[in-house]
Protein backbone atom coordinates (compact mmCIF):
# COMPACT_ATOMS: atom_id res chain seq x y z
CA UNK A 1 0.00 0.00 0.00
CA UNK A 2 1.05 3.30 -0.23
CA UNK A 3 3.10 4.38 2.21
CA UNK A 4 2.31 8.05 2.98
CA UNK A 5 -1.14 6.86 3.14
CA UNK A 6 -0.82 3.92 6.11
CA UNK A 7 1.47 6.88 7.95
CA UNK A 8 -1.52 9.17 7.93
CA UNK A 9 -3.85 6.60 9.19
CA UNK A 10 -1.28 6.09 11.74
CA UNK A 11 -1.42 9.75 12.93
CA UNK A 12 -4.84 10.66 12.65
CA UNK A 13 -6.90 7.09 13.34
CA UNK A 14 -9.40 8.20 15.66
CA UNK A 15 -10.05 11.55 13.56
CA UNK A 16 -11.33 8.79 10.95
CA UNK A 17 -13.42 6.57 13.27
CA UNK A 18 -14.63 9.89 13.88
CA UNK A 19 -15.47 11.39 10.74
CA UNK A 20 -15.96 7.87 9.14
CA UNK A 21 -18.21 5.57 11.30
CA UNK A 22 -19.48 2.60 9.63
CA UNK A 23 -22.67 2.73 7.71
CA UNK A 24 -23.33 0.01 5.38
CA UNK A 25 -24.92 -2.16 7.78
CA UNK A 26 -27.25 -3.95 4.75
CA UNK A 27 -24.40 -4.98 2.97
CA UNK A 28 -22.41 -6.53 6.18
CA UNK A 29 -25.86 -7.94 7.31
CA UNK A 30 -26.51 -9.35 3.89
CA UNK A 31 -22.46 -10.68 3.60
CA UNK A 32 -22.23 -12.49 7.04
CA UNK A 33 -24.63 -15.40 6.29
CA UNK A 34 -22.94 -16.16 2.83
CA UNK A 35 -19.66 -17.33 4.62
CA UNK A 36 -18.63 -20.76 5.00
CA UNK A 37 -19.11 -22.28 8.32
CA UNK A 38 -16.51 -23.64 10.34
CA UNK A 39 -13.81 -21.24 9.13
CA UNK A 40 -12.11 -17.72 10.36
CA UNK A 41 -13.58 -14.34 8.30
CA UNK A 42 -11.04 -11.43 7.34
CA UNK A 43 -11.97 -7.73 7.59
CA UNK A 44 -9.08 -6.78 5.15
CA UNK A 45 -8.58 -3.51 5.82
CA UNK A 46 -10.58 -3.11 9.13
CA UNK A 47 -9.97 0.66 10.03
CA UNK A 48 -11.04 1.09 13.51
CA UNK A 49 -13.21 -1.81 13.36
CA UNK A 50 -16.64 -0.70 12.85
CA UNK A 51 -18.39 -3.58 10.80
CA UNK A 52 -16.73 -6.78 13.09
CA UNK A 53 -20.16 -6.54 15.14
CA UNK A 54 -22.07 -8.24 11.91
CA UNK A 55 -19.33 -10.45 11.28
CA UNK A 56 -19.25 -14.03 11.68
CA UNK A 57 -16.70 -15.67 14.78
CA UNK A 58 -13.82 -16.32 14.60
CA UNK A 59 -13.09 -12.98 12.83
CA UNK A 60 -9.45 -11.63 11.59
CA UNK A 61 -9.15 -7.81 11.27
CA UNK A 62 -6.22 -6.57 9.11
CA UNK A 63 -4.80 -3.34 8.88
CA UNK A 64 -1.46 -1.96 7.75
CA UNK A 65 -2.15 0.73 10.85
CA UNK A 66 -1.36 0.06 14.49
CA UNK A 67 -3.18 2.80 15.46
CA UNK A 68 -6.35 1.56 13.50
CA UNK A 69 -5.79 -2.34 15.36
CA UNK A 70 -5.75 -0.28 18.54
CA UNK A 71 -9.24 1.07 17.83
CA UNK A 72 -10.36 -2.21 16.86
CA UNK A 73 -9.14 -4.44 20.16
CA UNK A 74 -11.87 -1.72 21.68
CA UNK A 75 -14.72 -1.99 19.28
CA UNK A 76 -13.92 -6.22 18.93
CA UNK A 77 -12.15 -7.44 21.91
CA UNK A 78 -12.49 -11.02 20.81
CA UNK A 79 -11.13 -10.49 16.99
CA UNK A 80 -7.54 -12.04 16.19
CA UNK A 81 -5.34 -9.04 15.37
CA UNK A 82 -2.86 -8.23 12.01
CA UNK A 83 -0.76 -6.00 11.39
CA UNK A 84 0.39 -6.72 7.25
CA UNK A 85 -0.29 -5.06 3.82
CA UNK A 86 -2.94 -5.78 2.08
CA UNK A 87 -0.47 -6.77 -0.82
CA UNK A 88 1.37 -9.06 1.21
CA UNK A 89 -1.11 -10.92 2.84
CA UNK A 90 0.21 -13.35 5.23
CA UNK A 91 -2.00 -16.45 5.38
CA UNK A 92 -2.07 -19.49 4.78
CA UNK A 93 -3.80 -20.98 1.17
CA UNK A 94 -7.30 -21.13 1.80
CA UNK A 95 -7.70 -20.15 5.05
CA UNK A 96 -10.99 -18.10 5.28
CA UNK A 97 -14.87 -18.60 4.61
CA UNK A 98 -15.02 -15.13 3.24
CA UNK A 99 -13.38 -11.22 2.99
CA UNK A 100 -14.80 -8.14 3.70
CA UNK A 101 -13.61 -4.86 2.16
CA UNK A 102 -14.85 -1.83 3.13
CA UNK A 103 -12.85 0.82 0.63
CA UNK A 104 -9.77 -0.70 1.76
CA UNK A 105 -8.27 -2.09 -1.87
CA UNK A 106 -8.28 1.88 -3.82
CA UNK A 107 -5.44 2.55 -1.64
CA UNK A 108 -3.88 -0.61 -4.07
CA UNK A 109 -2.19 0.94 -7.10
CA UNK A 110 -4.17 0.22 -10.42
CA UNK A 111 -1.62 -1.50 -12.50
CA UNK A 112 -0.62 -3.80 -8.74
CA UNK A 113 -4.93 -4.28 -8.14
CA UNK A 114 -4.91 -7.62 -9.73
CA UNK A 115 -1.75 -9.13 -8.05
CA UNK A 116 -3.32 -7.87 -4.28
CA UNK A 117 -6.92 -9.68 -5.57
CA UNK A 118 -4.69 -13.04 -6.26
CA UNK A 119 -3.26 -13.15 -2.54
CA UNK A 120 -6.80 -12.58 -1.77
CA UNK A 121 -8.39 -15.49 -3.63
CA UNK A 122 -5.34 -17.71 -2.39
CA UNK A 123 -6.13 -16.88 0.93
CA UNK A 124 -10.16 -17.76 0.46
CA UNK A 125 -11.13 -21.44 0.63
CA UNK A 126 -13.15 -22.39 -2.66
CA UNK A 127 -16.85 -20.79 -2.69
CA UNK A 128 -16.17 -17.93 0.33
CA UNK A 129 -17.74 -15.07 -0.05
CA UNK A 130 -15.95 -12.14 -1.19
CA UNK A 131 -17.61 -7.96 -0.51
CA UNK A 132 -15.33 -5.48 -1.60
CA UNK A 133 -16.10 -1.87 -2.53
CA UNK A 134 -14.49 0.92 -3.90
CA UNK A 135 -14.79 4.54 -5.11
CA UNK A 136 -16.17 5.10 -8.82
CA UNK A 137 -14.42 6.96 -11.50
CA UNK A 138 -11.27 7.26 -13.13
CA UNK A 139 -8.79 8.95 -10.84
CA UNK A 140 -5.54 7.76 -9.27
CA UNK A 141 -3.64 9.30 -7.59
CA UNK A 142 -2.96 11.59 -4.08
CA UNK A 143 -6.04 12.94 -3.13
CA UNK A 144 -5.67 16.91 -0.89
CA UNK A 145 -9.20 17.29 -0.07
CA UNK A 146 -11.05 16.22 2.33
CA UNK A 147 -10.62 15.15 6.89
CA UNK A 148 -7.30 13.62 5.74
CA UNK A 149 -5.62 15.10 2.93
CA UNK A 150 -2.60 13.39 0.96
CA UNK A 151 -3.90 9.73 0.85
CA UNK A 152 -3.55 7.90 -2.08
CA UNK A 153 -6.70 6.57 -4.33
CA UNK A 154 -7.37 4.40 -6.99
CA UNK A 155 -11.54 4.60 -8.16
CA UNK A 156 -12.81 2.28 -10.57
CA UNK A 157 -15.18 1.71 -13.31
CA UNK A 158 -17.83 -0.88 -11.82
CA UNK A 159 -17.07 -2.91 -15.63
CA UNK A 160 -13.35 -2.38 -15.06
CA UNK A 161 -13.39 -3.59 -11.62
CA UNK A 162 -16.07 -6.75 -12.43
CA UNK A 163 -13.41 -7.96 -14.94
CA UNK A 164 -10.68 -7.86 -12.47
CA UNK A 165 -11.98 -9.58 -9.79
CA UNK A 166 -13.52 -12.40 -12.34
CA UNK A 167 -9.87 -12.51 -13.88
CA UNK A 168 -8.53 -13.06 -10.01
CA UNK A 169 -10.43 -16.20 -9.95
CA UNK A 170 -13.64 -15.06 -8.92
CA UNK A 171 -17.62 -16.21 -9.78
CA UNK A 172 -21.02 -15.23 -9.79
CA UNK A 173 -19.29 -11.76 -9.74
CA UNK A 174 -21.74 -8.57 -9.31
CA UNK A 175 -20.75 -4.80 -9.04
CA UNK A 176 -24.00 -2.23 -7.68
CA UNK A 177 -22.92 1.76 -7.49
CA UNK A 178 -24.20 2.64 -4.11
CA UNK A 179 -23.52 6.86 -3.84
CA UNK A 180 -19.63 7.30 -4.42
CA UNK A 181 -19.19 3.67 -4.27
CA UNK A 182 -18.92 0.47 -6.47
CA UNK A 183 -19.54 -2.77 -4.58
CA UNK A 184 -18.44 -5.74 -6.07
CA UNK A 185 -19.93 -9.51 -4.62
CA UNK A 186 -18.69 -12.83 -5.99
CA UNK A 187 -17.51 -16.00 -4.56
CA UNK A 188 -13.95 -17.09 -4.90
CA UNK A 189 -13.90 -19.73 -7.50
CA UNK A 190 -12.20 -23.46 -7.86
CA UNK A 191 -9.85 -22.10 -10.76
CA UNK A 192 -7.05 -20.10 -10.99
CA UNK A 193 -6.37 -16.09 -10.60
CA UNK A 194 -4.59 -13.79 -13.15
CA UNK A 195 -0.59 -13.15 -11.57
CA UNK A 196 -0.27 -10.34 -13.58
CA UNK A 197 1.31 -6.84 -13.15
CA UNK A 198 3.59 -4.04 -14.81
CA UNK A 199 6.67 -4.33 -16.69
CA UNK A 200 6.00 -8.16 -17.41
CA UNK A 201 8.36 -9.27 -20.07
CA UNK A 202 5.73 -12.05 -20.78
CA UNK A 203 2.86 -13.27 -20.46
CA UNK A 204 2.10 -16.96 -20.55
CA UNK A 205 -1.66 -17.32 -21.93
CA UNK A 206 -2.86 -21.09 -21.09
CA UNK A 207 -6.57 -22.24 -22.57
CA UNK A 208 -8.14 -23.07 -19.05
CA UNK A 209 -6.85 -24.47 -15.34
CA UNK A 210 -7.57 -27.94 -15.14
CA UNK A 211 -9.12 -29.51 -11.83
CA UNK A 212 -5.50 -30.64 -10.72
CA UNK A 213 -4.37 -27.05 -11.84
CA UNK A 214 -6.91 -25.13 -10.13
CA UNK A 215 -6.65 -27.46 -6.04
CA UNK A 216 -2.77 -27.40 -6.87
CA UNK A 217 -2.81 -23.46 -6.86
CA UNK A 218 -0.74 -23.18 -10.43
CA UNK A 219 -0.62 -23.58 -13.77
CA UNK A 220 -0.35 -26.82 -16.03
CA UNK A 221 -0.16 -29.15 -12.81
CA UNK A 222 -1.01 -32.52 -14.60
CA UNK A 223 1.78 -35.28 -13.89
CA UNK A 224 2.49 -35.41 -17.47
CA UNK A 225 1.96 -31.90 -18.46
CA UNK A 226 5.78 -30.61 -19.78
CA UNK A 227 5.43 -27.04 -19.07
CA UNK A 228 7.25 -26.30 -16.02
CA UNK A 229 10.40 -28.11 -17.20
CA UNK A 230 9.94 -26.83 -21.03
CA UNK A 231 9.98 -23.11 -19.34
CA UNK A 232 13.09 -23.87 -16.70
CA UNK A 233 15.13 -25.73 -19.57
CA UNK A 234 14.17 -22.56 -22.07
CA UNK A 235 15.61 -19.67 -19.36
CA UNK A 236 12.01 -18.29 -19.17
CA UNK A 237 11.21 -19.01 -15.52
CA UNK A 238 13.70 -19.92 -12.61
CA UNK A 239 11.65 -21.84 -10.23
CA UNK A 240 8.99 -24.10 -11.30
CA UNK A 241 5.90 -24.73 -10.10
CA UNK A 242 5.51 -21.11 -8.87
CA UNK A 243 3.57 -18.42 -10.65
CA UNK A 244 4.36 -15.44 -7.91
CA UNK A 245 7.90 -16.17 -8.56
CA UNK A 246 7.71 -15.82 -12.10
CA UNK A 247 5.75 -12.60 -11.89
CA UNK A 248 8.26 -11.01 -9.25
CA UNK A 249 11.30 -12.24 -10.19
CA UNK A 250 11.14 -13.27 -13.57
CA UNK A 251 8.51 -10.73 -15.11
CA UNK A 252 6.51 -13.57 -16.53
CA UNK A 253 2.35 -13.01 -15.97
CA UNK A 254 0.30 -15.72 -16.31
CA UNK A 255 -3.44 -16.06 -17.44
CA UNK A 256 -5.93 -18.44 -18.65
CA UNK A 257 -8.02 -17.43 -21.89
CA UNK A 258 -11.32 -19.36 -19.68
CA UNK A 259 -11.06 -18.89 -16.51
CA UNK A 260 -13.73 -21.77 -15.99
CA UNK A 261 -11.51 -25.03 -14.63
CA UNK A 262 -12.50 -28.16 -16.36
CA UNK A 263 -11.40 -31.87 -16.33
CA UNK A 264 -9.95 -31.42 -19.84
CA UNK A 265 -9.89 -28.38 -22.02
CA UNK A 266 -12.02 -29.93 -24.63
CA UNK A 267 -15.10 -29.35 -22.41
CA UNK A 268 -15.28 -25.87 -23.39
CA UNK A 269 -17.47 -23.92 -25.97
CA UNK A 270 -16.39 -21.53 -28.89
CA UNK A 271 -17.91 -18.64 -27.12
CA UNK A 272 -16.19 -19.39 -24.01
CA UNK A 273 -12.73 -19.19 -26.12
CA UNK A 274 -14.03 -15.94 -27.84
CA UNK A 275 -15.24 -13.93 -24.97
CA UNK A 276 -12.12 -14.82 -23.37
CA UNK A 277 -10.11 -13.56 -25.85
CA UNK A 278 -11.59 -10.20 -25.76
CA UNK A 279 -11.09 -10.41 -22.07
CA UNK A 280 -7.29 -11.40 -22.40
CA UNK A 281 -7.07 -8.66 -25.07
CA UNK A 282 -8.44 -5.72 -22.60
CA UNK A 283 -6.05 -6.77 -20.27
CA UNK A 284 -2.81 -7.06 -22.53
CA UNK A 285 -3.99 -3.64 -24.27
CA UNK A 286 -3.98 -2.29 -20.56
CA UNK A 287 -0.67 -4.00 -19.19
CA UNK A 288 1.87 -3.83 -21.78
CA UNK A 289 3.77 -7.38 -21.60
CA UNK A 290 6.25 -7.84 -24.15
CA UNK A 291 4.65 -10.44 -25.96
CA UNK A 292 2.41 -12.82 -25.06
CA UNK A 293 2.55 -16.70 -25.54
CA UNK A 294 -0.52 -18.61 -26.18
CA UNK A 295 0.17 -22.40 -25.22
CA UNK A 296 -2.11 -24.80 -26.70
CA UNK A 297 -3.44 -23.99 -30.73
CA UNK A 298 -7.07 -24.90 -29.91
CA UNK A 299 -8.04 -21.70 -28.21
CA UNK A 300 -6.53 -19.13 -30.59
CA UNK A 301 -7.55 -21.33 -33.60
CA UNK A 302 -11.53 -20.97 -32.21
CA UNK A 303 -11.18 -17.41 -30.82
CA UNK A 304 -8.80 -15.65 -33.60
CA UNK A 305 -7.32 -17.48 -36.57
CA UNK A 306 -8.86 -20.89 -37.35
CA UNK A 307 -6.36 -21.49 -39.74
CA UNK A 308 -2.87 -20.14 -37.28
CA UNK A 309 0.11 -22.59 -36.88
CA UNK A 310 2.30 -22.05 -34.70
CA UNK A 311 4.81 -19.40 -34.40
CA UNK A 312 4.94 -15.58 -34.28
CA UNK A 313 1.22 -14.76 -35.25
CA UNK A 314 1.25 -11.77 -38.27
CA UNK A 315 -1.18 -9.30 -36.44
CA UNK A 316 -0.07 -9.62 -32.82
CA UNK A 317 -2.91 -9.39 -30.47
CA UNK A 318 -4.17 -6.47 -28.12
CA UNK A 319 -1.34 -4.00 -29.52
CA UNK A 320 2.32 -6.65 -28.55
CA UNK A 321 3.24 -9.53 -30.54
CA UNK A 322 2.29 -12.75 -30.00
CA UNK A 323 3.17 -16.10 -30.21
CA UNK A 324 1.30 -19.17 -30.46
CA UNK A 325 2.87 -22.79 -29.48
CA UNK A 326 1.82 -26.33 -29.02
CA UNK A 327 0.07 -27.91 -25.79
CA UNK A 328 2.90 -28.86 -23.75
CA UNK A 329 -0.17 -31.46 -22.10
CA UNK A 330 1.15 -35.04 -22.35
CA UNK A 331 -1.42 -35.74 -24.11
CA UNK A 332 0.26 -33.71 -27.37
CA UNK A 333 3.20 -36.51 -27.46
CA UNK A 334 3.82 -36.06 -31.20
CA UNK A 335 5.35 -33.00 -29.94
CA UNK A 336 8.87 -33.43 -28.59
CA UNK A 337 10.11 -31.71 -25.78
CA UNK A 338 12.69 -30.09 -27.27
CA UNK A 339 10.29 -28.64 -29.53
CA UNK A 340 8.79 -27.14 -26.91
CA UNK A 341 11.32 -25.62 -25.79
CA UNK A 342 12.48 -24.49 -29.21
CA UNK A 343 8.99 -22.37 -29.02
CA UNK A 344 9.42 -20.73 -25.77
CA UNK A 345 12.48 -19.40 -26.91
CA UNK A 346 11.43 -17.79 -29.85
CA UNK A 347 8.68 -16.32 -27.58
CA UNK A 348 11.13 -15.03 -25.35
CA UNK A 349 12.83 -13.36 -28.26
CA UNK A 350 9.76 -12.18 -30.09
CA UNK A 351 8.89 -10.21 -26.79
CA UNK A 352 13.02 -8.75 -26.64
Amino acid sequence: MHERTVQLYERQAALYAEKKPARHWAQADAFAPRCLPGLPVLDAGCGPGGYLRSLPRPAVALDAAVAMLELTRAAAPDALLVQADLEALPFRDRAFGGAWARNTYLHVARTRFPLAMARLHWALAPGAPLELSVATGDEEGVWDGGDMPGRFFVHWQPDVLRELVLGAGFEDVEVTEVEDDTWARGRRARTLPDTVGPGMRLLVCGLNPSLVAADAGFGFAGPTNRFWPVVVEAGLVTRPRDPLHALLIDGVGMTDLVKRATPRAGLLSGGEYRSGAERVRRLVAWLRPGAVLFVGLEGWRAAVDRRAVAGAQPHGFGGVPAYLMPSTSGLNARTLRAELVAHVRAACALAG
